[in-house]
């Protein structure tokens, strides 16, 4: 049975591993795990900048994803970012994502300001993709730029 719920300080260190294994798995990037466990820990610690949820598959911790918020003038409202997924090997195709989502859609209708949701999935990650357009995401047109400080 799949369970999902908010996680908290406790469990920091598995969602920096998880983080560090899904950028390795996606973007061959190897993360510095104390870097992203200390932001990993300012989010758990400020929640008004966004939330994690935990999946666990009988007692053990399957997957998670990370909720940012976006804030749209032209909506009057908030974008939740879907971010950070990852599924653990032993626990894909199994339904874990789709209990996150339906999670975080759950919560997000209980909220009076949420007008819906955006990812970013890497280009060349085609499994994500078809996940993301079966669940009703599609392409909005906008090309996604970054500029590091």
């Amino acid at each position: 049975m799949i369970k999902v719920r908010l996680a908290e300080t406790a469990d920091v260190p598995l969602l920096a591993q998880f983080n560090c294994r899904m950028a390795l798995e996606t973007e061959q990037k190897t993360l510095d795990l104390g870097t992203v466990t200390a932001g990993v820990q300012s989010l758990v610690a400020q929640p008004a900048y966004g939330f994690y949820v935990i999946a666990e598959r009988d007692g053990e911790p399957a997957g998670c994803l990370m909720i940012t918020y976006e804030w749209t003038d032209w909506r009057n409202g908030v974008f939740w970012w879907i971010q950070s997924v990852y599924v653990s090997e032993a626990h894909r195709r199994q339904g874990v994502f789709r209990h996150l989502h339906d999670d975080v859609r759950r919560r997000a209708k209980a909220s009076k300001n949420v007008r819906g949701f955006r990812l970013y999935v890497e280009g060349h990650n085609e499994a994500a993709q078809a996940t993301y357009r079966d669940l009703g995401y599609k392409n909005t047109g906008y090309l996604m730029l970054e500029s590091p400080l």
